[in-house]
């Protein structure tokens, strides 16, 4: 097999693996608390204390992936597209 084919194939199957990922988990952590929801702060005993809820996440903690956001966009398009 050529190295192009090769490199053809493996970006297919990454393709089809991330886009069963968003079918069957469309929801990740949220990269910026880690799926927390909040931030950890340290008191000044040094002992870890509950921060603020983190405004990216809305302190759900989950976030969509990007895949099923553009699967999202698509589909909301394309019915406004089609109904009278």
């Amino acid at each position: 097999m050529t190295p192009i084919l090769l490199a053809i194939a493996c970006l297919i199957a990454v393709t089809f693996g991330y886009g069963g990922l968003c079918v069957a988990s469309p929801f990740g952590d949220c990269r910026k608390c880690r799926g927390m929801g909040h931030e950890l702060k340290n008191d000044r005993k040094g002992r870890l204390k509950r921060g603020k809820d983190c405004r990216r996440c809305q302190a759900t903690g989950k976030r969509i992936r990007s895949g099923r956001w553009l699967y999202n966009r698509w589909a909301r398009i394309y019915r406004a597209g089609t109904t009278d």
